[in-house]
């Protein structure tokens, strides 16, 4: 059992009165190197309570090198944003969130210096300076991710970003249209983005979903599309083709039979040639374009001229097709299915059982459409 300090002698480090009458603590780290406490200290007791403080984490194995503490924020953020193992455009959003709110504000602190307090005062300054609730959030918690990786590399000792509800943001519930209003809009685009609007609608596919569906992606005969991959566009205006965003976005989506005789002609007219040719294209051909979708649609006045909220946005379609979904008999673990949300696990769980419950919930929705349009008539 070991003994305690003897008067005049300590066990565990070195106290040294200094010419100025403070006192300097030190101590041999686990490599034989000395190390000095960061300040000195007034009183002397305070000094062998941080030693006694230092000797205990060494001995609970919860010891961390201060030396790796002082490696700037920017380095080790910018370090992590390039060789973390995520997708090229999540890349460039962490990128931006980074530059816009992050680097001027803690990136040339050491990673041992940024506190609690400090990241407390940093989202303060951020919401003080007019960013929004959302952007905030979203940088904070890319933030905890990258101080996440530094507790697991041993640089820090815990993650400092303990702000409760700081990464939460409660989004302002989206619109959602009606069936009559799906098929308004549908008619006041131009005819070659019809389709793409009843689709998104009545399939609920996401917009980098629906741009990447080839020929060979959609079984008319057996009246479903099989989602393997989407588009995404970057930054620098590059469109590249990718997976879907989790492996519960690889599906398979049954068809309302309207859609499918809507398809069907739309591939006729518009769709590229070949097995592999894709179905939605802009205007000359080639990968669709979000923006040039929204100039060639005049989406901002054509969604309003449809009866729908001027802040009506192309995803809302998505939030449609799971409202519509929903009303027509969907399960939460259905909808899940439909949508491409949901773990691994519940996939795999429930993705064999579903096609049948999902015919089931196409030929309601195909219902509710054929009610729609009969009414109208």
């Amino acid at each position: 059992m070991a003994r305690g300090n003897r008067p005049g002698h300590r066990r565990f480090g070195l106290i040294r009165k200094l010419p100025s009458g403070r006192y300097q603590a030190s101590y041999l780290g686990p490599d034989g190197r000395r190390r000095t406490a960061p300040d000195t200290f007034a009183r002397k007791r305070e000094a062998e309570q941080w030693l006694s403080t230092v000797e205990a984490e060494l001995l609970r194995d919860d010891w961390t090198d201060p030396a790796l503490g002082k490696i700037p924020l920017r380095e080790f953020a910018e370090q992590w944003i390039t060789e973390h193992k995520i997708s090229r455009r999540t890349r460039e959003e962490y990128a931006s969130l980074w530059a816009l709110h992050l680097a001027t504000y803690l990136g040339d602190y050491p990673l041992g210096q940024i506190s609690t307090d400090r990241v407390r005062s940093w989202r303060s300054a951020l919401l003080n300076d007019g960013r929004s609730e959302d952007r905030t959030a979203k940088a904070y918690r890319l933030l905890r991710a990258i101080l996440n990786t530094a507790v697991d590399d041993g640089l820090i000792k815990r993650n400092p970003c303990r702000i409760k509800g700081a990464g939460q943001h409660r989004t302002p519930e989206r619109p959602t249209a009606t069936v009559t209003q799906v098929n308004r809009l549908a008619g006041l685009v131009p005819p070659r983005f019809r389709v793409l609007v009843l689709a998104a609608a009545f399939t609920g596919l996401r917009w980098g979903e629906l741009v990447a569906l080839r020929r060979c992606d959609i079984d008319l005969d057996g009246a479903a599309i099989h989602v393997y991959r989407r588009l995404a566009e970057h930054k620098n205006g590059e469109i590249e083709a990718g997976p879907t965003k989790s492996v519960a976005g690889a599906r398979t989506v049954a068809l309302p039979d309207v859609l499918v005789t809507e398809l069907r002609e739309h591939i006729a007219e518009y769709a590229d040639e070949g097995t592999e040719g894709l179905v939605f294209t802009g205007d000359r051909d080639g990968p669709l374009r979000r923006g040039n979708f929204h100039r060639a649609t005049a989406w901002t006045r054509t969604v309003v001229a449809a009866g729908l909220p001027s802040g009506f946005h192309f995803h809302d379609l998505r939030h449609t097709g799971n409202h519509l979904a929903a009303t027509a008999g969907a399960s939460t673990r259905e909808l899940m299915h439909r949508m491409g949300h949901g773990s691994m696990r519940a996939a795999l769980i429930y993705q064999h059982a579903t096609s049948e419950r999902d015919r089931a919930i196409a030929r309601r929705l195909n219902d509710l459409v054929q009610h729609d349009e009969h009414g109208d008539s």
